[in-house]
């Protein structure tokens, strides 16, 4: 039987690889192209600006800006020190025992968990059980008990790639172990730390169940003046002008979504940024 040289099974391997990243790439690229096409001519100065009238079908977006940005920030300041404690323990100081591998899984398991299901229980737990209400306050820390799984996983490995040697090194020289960890483990890990950070900010951002029991306001024309204040949010706002506000211009929709989709996106290639100047600096 005769078989494929090298050249062509190498050559029918990329042709297998490129079409599979073609059948991701372009519908990704249809949705952004719809939603530039319909929703730019709705995104002005006012549109970014103004309050909403009219039942939100005229005026502007800016309290859902305003809230997405304070719940995210929230989820954040909440997940990320809490994250990277947990991954600490895991890595650098909890012993290879089946409690702690009983642990490890269910929180990889967690990070699958529905978003509604973390939303029901920030309603029982932060809006009925401390009595938050619904307010930023409770929905930044729905939002930061749902992205903690991905950012205590990632933070793990990122610390577990760390070699060993930086580590014995450290030690020989008469440092702690909290020392070691300090200088000579974290700045090394940062990057990868970073990338949970992204992942877990790209989902806070666009998440909607978590926020409709915990935060989000149907109508709200004024920005939040505390965190126990109720504020509007972009995904449940294009939520609502889509399903539950009759009349709305298609391209105020659109708008919505392409605002969101350009938030999302900041954020990310902000912290993409950061991420790179630390990697950078990596001598391994």
């Amino acid at each position: 039987m005769r078989t494929l040289s090298p050249r062509l099974t190498q050559r029918i391997a990329f042709s297998i690889l490129f079409a599979a990243t073609l059948f991701v790439i372009l519908p990704v690229a249809f949705i952004i192209g719809v939603i530039l096409k319909n929703g730019l001519g709705a995104v002005n100065w006012e549109f970014l600006t103004a309050m909403p009238r009219a039942s939100m079908r005229e005026g502007g977006i800016l309290p859902a800006i305003v809230g997405t940005f304070c719940l995210v920030a929230g989820a954040v300041l909440f997940a990320l020190p809490l994250g990277l404690c947990a991954a600490i323990y895991l890595s650098e100081y909890s012993k290879d025992s089946r409690l702690n591998r009983a642990v490890r899984l269910a929180i990889v398991n967690l990070a699958g968990v529905p978003s509604v299901v973390f939303g029901l229980f920030g309603l029982a737990l932060f809006v009925g059980f401390f009595r938050f209400g619904a307010s930023i306050l409770a929905g930044s820390l729905t939002l930061g008990l749902m992205i903690l799984p991905v950012i205590i996983t990632s933070s793990r490995e990122a610390l577990d790639a760390v070699p060993g040697s930086f580590r014995e090194v450290s030690l020989s020289l008469g440092a702690t172990k909290l020392q070691t960890i300090k200088y000579a483990v974290l700045p090394h890990a940062l990057p990868g730390i970073l990338t949970g950070t992204i992942l877990g900010v790209g989902r806070a951002a666009g998440e909607t169940a978590p926020i409709l029991f915990t935060v989000a306001a149907f109508y709200l024309p004024r920005l939040p003046r505390s965190i126990f204040d109720q504020a509007m949010a972009l995904p449940y706002h294009l939520y609502v002008l889509s399903t539950q506000v009759p009349n709305v211009a298609p391209k105020i929709r659109y708008g919505t979504a392409l605002v969101l989709l350009a938030i999302v996106l900041l954020m990310n290639f902000l912290a993409i940024a950061i991420r790179s100047h630390f990697r950078a600096k990596k001598k391994w």
